[in-house]
């Protein structure tokens, strides 16, 4: 199965399982995600979706909402009070315990926050991103107040991370993040404690978000290329 049509499955499949009419559903970042937001399109235009509210996660989920005609709010909205009842997304990285790296996209500040708000959380991957232990394939982003910049990479690189800023790919700079930041991606040769170097990074001062997700996963969908989907969930 081309990987295309394995992502748009995959989407389908979350969807079809988890959501419900009256949901309160928080929105991933990245082509997986588009996916998700398609096929809620679908089942609201057919009727079989109703009075969903959605919070983006990013810029580029947000504008998709708008194309689709999808219901946005915050999460300040009186009507979410803070909290959602699932949060749909993807990642770079699944370890054995459902640990993630996620940020490739540059949107794990609002990811983390989302995710933290629902009471059930669905990480929606391909195969290939699943891994005997997180850092393996991927870095860790680190997103810094442009301030931090060279402080919390010195601090990062204490920690044992070879640290580069990241490189956009169609503009002369570093990439900017939707609240302004940079990003430091920071790549540990040796194995870590995921907990451990979550917080040990978030303790780093002008360092908003890394991209170590240890909060809970409910739903693990992952594709395969003959098509096979495996739900599980804990």
């Amino acid at each position: 199965m081309e990987q295309a049509d394995l992502k748009r499955s995959l989407g389908c499949a979350a969807v079809d399982a988890l959501v419900r009419s009256g949901m309160k559903l928080g929105l991933g970042t990245g082509s997986t995600a588009i996916t998700v937001l398609w096929r809620l399109e679908t089942l609201r235009r057919e009727g079989a979706l109703r009075d969903l509210l959605l919070v983006p996660s990013s810029f580029q989920t947000e504008i998709e909402c708008w194309h689709l005609g999808l219901p946005l709010a915050s999460l300040n909205d009186s009507r979410l009070d803070g909290r959602l009842d699932l949060t749909i997304d993807g990642a770079d990285e699944v370890d054995p315990d459902w640990n993630l790296i996620k940020g490739g996209g540059g949107a794990m500040l609002m990811e983390k926050i989302v995710a933290q708000a629902s009471k059930s959380y669905a990480i929606v991957v391909d195969g290939s991103k699943l891994v005997s232990r997180l850092g393996q394939r991927f870095p860790v982003p680190v997103e810094v107040l442009p301030e931090a910049l060279t402080a919390a990479s010195r601090q990062l690189e204490a920690l044992g991370a070879a640290v580069e800023l990241r490189q956009a790919q169609r503009k002369a700079g570093p990439v900017v993040t939707d609240h302004g930041n940079l990003i430091l991606d920071a790549r540990f040769q040796a194995p870590f404690d995921p907990r451990q170097l979550e917080s040990a990074i978030k303790e780093i001062s002008g360092v908003l978000a890394c991209g170590i997700f240890t909060r809970k996963v409910t739903d693990l969908f992952v594709g395969f290329p003959d098509g096979r989907i495996e739900h599980s969930r804990r």
